[in-house]
């Protein structure tokens, strides 16, 4: 029995297990499982491996998409590009990381995307939020960070005005604000502001319609979930834990 897992922490409300087990159902493969392995920290990823050896493929989440690298044995140059890591290849006691986020969101964003959608602001500065600033590179969108801390690279929610809001329209929260249970929350920006010529990807799926998305909607912008990009890289995930 090949075993596949997701680690992070918390993992009390995780897409991937439901996915997998339904997959697994669906399409008749018997020879495989999917279990959720919550770790309070990185560090018991090696006593993680050791006592549950059939592992052959794990996909990474919050909080541990960047603190997971130092303990891969080999990078795909995505990974080595962004340092972030979401999945896992085990074989032969040899961890290889790789990023199936970077699939999934690019598949998902490109089904709205208009010509005038050049320039991006990235909502939080993640794991997630990398695999989103190698995508926007990739397709020509220059971007601007926001966190809740100033720094040389980012701005802070403080600063996103009409005026930038105005050549900035398409918006991407890579931040975990409105995730259920706390679906009230929402990303602190001047939603007055936006228009018809917007674009809100949330990375969040559950609640399907986050608050970030309902004031956007309300606003005339076009809103996109991170349901489509979830299912896109588990499949991605899932065709390379299956490389022969």
């Amino acid at each position: 029995m090949k075993k596949y897992g997701l680690i992070g922490f918390p993992l009390s409300h995780s897409f991937s297990k439901k996915y997998f087990t339904e997959k697994f159902l669906n399409e008749s493969v018997t020879d495989a499982s999917y279990e959720l392995y919550p770790i309070a920290d990185i560090s018991a990823l090696t006593g993680l491996l050791a006592e549950h050896q059939a592992l052959v493929g794990l996909n990474v989440t919050i909080p541990y998409k960047e603190k997971v690298i130092p303990y891969l044995s080999e990078l795909s140059p995505v990974v080595e590009a962004i340092g972030a890591c979401n999945c896992i290849k085990i074989s032969q006691g040899k961890l290889v990381g790789y990023n199936t986020d970077v699939i999934g969101f690019e598949k998902s964003l490109k089904k709205k995307l208009k010509p005038h959608h050049t320039r991006a602001v990235i909502l939080g500065t993640g794991g997630s939020s990398k695999a989103v600033q190698y995508v926007l590179h990739k397709l020509g969108i220059s971007y601007i960070k926001v966190s809740r801390r100033k720094t040389a690279e980012t701005i802070t929610y403080e600063e996103i005005d009409e005026a930038l809001l105005s050549t900035h329209t398409l918006i991407v929260n890579t931040s975990p604000l409105g995730m259920f249970p706390n679906i009230e929350e929402c990303p602190a920006i001047p939603y007055q502001f936006l228009t018809a010529s917007h674009y809100l990807f949330d990375l969040v799926y559950n609640p399907p319609k986050t608050t970030f998305l309902a004031l956007g909607e309300k606003m005339g912008a076009a809103i996109e979930n991170g349901s489509e990009m979830l299912v896109d890289q588990a499949e991605a995930s899932w065709e390379i834990w299956n490389e022969i």
